[in-house]
């Protein structure tokens, strides 16, 4: 017996949300209704051919967020035998690991396994485009895996939007572009002044890191103990595994410093503690990658979850511990800090995080201003490994980087000067609090255009009803 197709009235009631349902009050004549009623989604797959550097005759790959600028792609491999294909002004958006990032395709490209490709006849692209610059909270709510995040099909059709009539969109489109071009000339200006600022900082840790900073700070204390005797300390207490002894470096350091491997002097990704003690109810500190601040290296919104829930899969930390994102671009960025406050003293985090557990003789801030460096982060992108757009830092990178080793005295009053710089740096906190402000109005402009309440809308315009019914039609015939 053929199934009867359902009619267009029957559809329309089956789209639209109750009201009782509705994420939020919208214009009267606008109607929320859910992506797969009106999208089209082109989920990304693998190419069946290999990957290659030659863009002669081939088609493009979007694998993931790495392979996205900010207004097309920018493809570093291509294929020739591509499978998912986008069509220009398609809309492609990031599903796996960095979640929500999006971009406009200008052409054709081969959609990988970390984007899918959403297009629509009834909404204006730009428009789709700055709703999920609202909804990447929501996106993460639902993703799943451990080693890193993602969405499926089900989980994007089912987004909330709401659909207004095609005038005010583009209206709204228009508007928020404006606005938003006012906000990225803004950061530009601040960019500038950061860039100046990460150039001042950059050489104020070099010079730390040569003991420049703290010359002076040796002539007032001459008999501070050497850095040998600290090295036989820090052996004798972790037991490293033997390194090759190591080169002569070109680099001057003081005489009562010590060049080591930073592996012989700190634990990196020491083994998970036992911890039997623990009920598997009891709550514990967690630290997604987004929880630490690449601006400020600091854990600024840690979570709290049931311990049965963590301790298997994720990273393992305890109190003081330093940790230091390994994956691209959370590296590049600078995304590292200092496991401070933990519940009960320990606590679990992203997969993506390396571990460095110092001692009583190395000073962990020392460690994390060495992690943080400009110096740092290029040597370790060099040393990446792995497909593009989820390259890693190797643990070996860490365990065998040439490290100048001060007097433990002299760690201390380093990150006592460095502290302190940084700390009356006013310009550096102004532009970040203006970053931020800058950030949070373009929230709120983009929160009230999809609230209808940028001074846009017209009630006298055709329902929005009227465009879902002509997607509809087009599914009964």
């Amino acid at each position: 017996m053929t199934k009867r197709k359902k009619t267009v009235n029957e559809l329309l009631e089956e789209a639209l949300f109750v009201e009782d349902e509705q994420p939020f009050q919208v214009p009267e004549n606008w109607v929320w209704v859910t992506l797969k009623d009106v999208c089209k989604i082109n989920m990304g797959q693998s190419p069946k051919g290999e990957y290659t550097t030659d863009d002669s005759n081939n088609i493009p790959l979007i694998g993931g967020p790495a392979d996205m600028g900010e207004t097309y792609p920018n493809a570093k491999r291509y294929t020739i035998k591509p499978t998912k294909l986008s069509e220009n002004g398609e809309l492609i958006v990031s599903v796996r690991a960095t979640l929500g990032k999006t971009n406009i395709a200008d052409g054709q490209y081969c959609l990988g396994r970390g984007v899918a490709g959403i297009k629509s006849n009834i909404i204006d692209i730009r428009l789709l485009r700055y709703y999920f610059e609202t909804i990447k909270s929501h996106l993460y709510s639902v993703s799943t895996g451990t080693t890193f995040q993602q969405i499926s099909r089900k989980n994007i059709e089912s987004i909330a939007f709401p659909l207004l009539p095609l005038n005010e969109q583009k209206r709204i489109a228009d508007k928020v572009e404006r606005f938003l071009s006012k906000i990225e000339e803004a950061k530009q200006l601040i960019g500038e002044a950061k860039e100046t600022f990460e150039l001042r900082r950059a050489a104020i840790l070099d010079k730390a890191f040569r003991g420049e900073l703290t010359r002076k700070w040796r002539e007032e204390h001459p008999d501070i103990e050497n850095a040998e005797v600290l090295y036989d300390k820090i052996i004798s207490l972790i037991k490293p595994k033997k390194f090759e002894i190591i080169e002569e470096q070109s680099e001057y350091i003081p005489c009562k410093w010590k060049w080591v491997r930073l592996g012989e002097v700190v634990h990196v990704n020491p083994p998970k503690k036992k911890l039997n003690e623990v009920s598997e109810e009891q709550k514990c500190t967690f630290i997604p990658m987004p929880a630490v601040s690449d601006k400020t290296g600091k854990i600024e919104e840690p979570e709290e979850r049931e311990y049965r829930k963590v301790k298997k899969g994720y990273t393992f930390f305890l109190e003081n511990d330093v940790l230091f994102a390994k994956i691209t671009p959370c590296m590049e960025n600078g995304k590292s800090a200092i496991a401070r406050q933990l519940k009960n003293g320990f606590g679990y985090g992203s997969t993506e995080f390396h571990v460095l557990r110092t001692s009583e003789y190395v000073n962990e801030q020392y460690i994390h201003y060495l992690v943080r460096s400009q110096r740092f982060r290029a040597k370790a992108k060099r040393e990446m490994t792995g497909a593009v757009g989820q390259q890693r830092v190797p643990k070996e990178f860490l365990l065998n980087y040439p490290f100048p080793l001060p007097p433990k005295e002299e760690q201390d009053a380093i990150v006592n000067i460095l502290d302190d710089i940084f700390a009356k740096d006013n310009c550096s906190k102004f532009n970040l609090q203006l970053e931020s402000e800058l950030d949070i109005l373009k929230q709120s402009i983009l929160s009230k255009a999809f609230r209808g309440e940028l001074g846009t809308n017209d009630p006298s315009e055709e329902n929005a009803i009227e465009l879902l019914k002509e997607v509809l039609r087009e599914q009964v015939k």
